[in-house]
């Protein structure tokens, strides 16, 4: 996950005060439930990518040798494989 827990929490917050200030969602309740909903939103989606990129790394480990020997590039192979996944798999980033 590229973004630490503060930062997530202040990113949920955000969202949740530009709604509430443009009309768009009215809470009963406590806010910071609300909040919370969001962070684990946002914490589980960006978790999908996390996990997408170890899938990714995991199933070139087999052509490690080609890569050190420069019979293959690590960096177009990765993109090419994660790319065949995102399809395969329908994920959204």
């Amino acid at each position: 996950m590229r973004l630490n827990s503060v930062r997530i929490h202040q990113m949920a917050a955000t969202v949740i005060e530009r709604l509430k200030t443009r009309g768009l969602l009215e809470i009963q309740g406590k806010p910071e439930a609300v909040v919370q909903k969001v962070e684990a939103a946002i914490t589980t989606e960006l978790n999908v990518e996390d996990r997408l990129n170890s899938d990714v790394r995991d199933m070139l480990k087999k052509y490690e040798r080609e890569f050190n020997e420069g019979r293959a590039d690590y960096q177009k192979m990765f993109s090419m494989v994660k790319q065949k996944l995102i399809k395969e798999r329908n994920i959204v980033l």
